[in-house]
């Protein structure tokens, strides 16, 4: 099976779990580090999500995957928090982090830049705004290649 097709059946197994236990799901990879296949779930909460919470969703997912495995090859199976530095993958991830502090990465040169550190000041679904010192930049939505939260020193 392949990757986007392993990751959507792991989301479908997982999601039910999680929306019933207010948990969210960020994201499922399924990568190949050295020789070993990792399948990483990254799961949130409100308030952040704690170790043991993260052990009752990998049971479970492990239950799951027992029955019914979308990956023929051995891997390992990982459940996390995203960690501070939170990827925005969809629009309601963004949406949610207005006000914050992020980094963007664009697919190509916006106003001679491809990368992007400040304040999230606005998201319009088409474009977000950054704030970074006294200048904003306006970044179409579709232009974006990589999103994430992240920590300000």
């Amino acid at each position: 099976m392949s990757t986007p097709k392993i990751k959507t059946a792991v989301e479908e197994m997982v999601k039910p779990f999680l929306d019933e236990n207010g948990f969210e799901l960020v994201d499922v990879e399924y990568v190949k580090e050295g020789s070993n296949w990792f399948l990483r779930v990254y799961v949130d909460k409100e308030g952040n999500i704690d170790i043991d919470e993260c052990g009752r969703i990998s049971e479970y997912l492990s239950e799951k995957l027992d029955e019914n495995d979308p990956v023929s090859d051995a891997y390992f199976l990982e459940v996390s928090s995203p960690g501070a530095e939170r990827p925005l993958k969809k629009p309601e991830d963004v949406t949610k982090a207005v006000g914050k502090h992020v980094f963007v990465t664009t697919y190509e040169p916006i106003g001679g830049l491809k990368e992007f550190e400040g304040t999230l000041l606005s998201f319009e679904g088409e474009e977000i705004t950054i704030g970074i010192g006294k200048k904003k930049h306006v970044i179409p939505y579709a232009k974006i290649a990589s999103a994430r939260l992240a920590i300000l020193f």
